[in-house]
């Protein structure tokens, strides 16, 4: 081989090398884009997990106070001398007496 063949034979090696440099450092990206995508999906599981305990946590402690408090208005309407509010130990219906009631309608 004569020196113009060995340095088109070196040229073309040398572009072979960093096209699959490219290549490689292309499925790198992708390949971390992935497990980015994954983490990014678990994350948000955790959050709406850590989220749906936390609102159930908030909805039983209102309910608590909700009911307490009937009990302190009543107490102080007794202590002020006025009548018991009416009505206001209704509680809504359930979702089976709903169902129910839609079942006759």
């Amino acid at each position: 081989m004569d020196a113009v063949s060995q340095r088109v034979l070196e040229n073309l090696t040398e572009v072979e090398e960093a096209a699959e440099d490219v290549l490689t450092s292309k499925q790198q990206i992708v390949d971390l884009d992935t497990r980015r995508n994954r983490n990014r999906e678990a994350l948000n599981a955790l959050k709406n997990e850590i989220l749906d305990s936390d609102q159930e946590q908030l909805d039983q402690e209102i309910n608590e106070l909700r009911k307490g408090l009937k009990a302190k208005v009543n107490r102080l309407n007794e202590m002020q001398g006025k009548p018991e509010l009416r009505g206001y130990n209704l509680s809504p219906l359930s979702t089976d007496e709903i169902k129910a009631i839609n079942s006759i309608l």
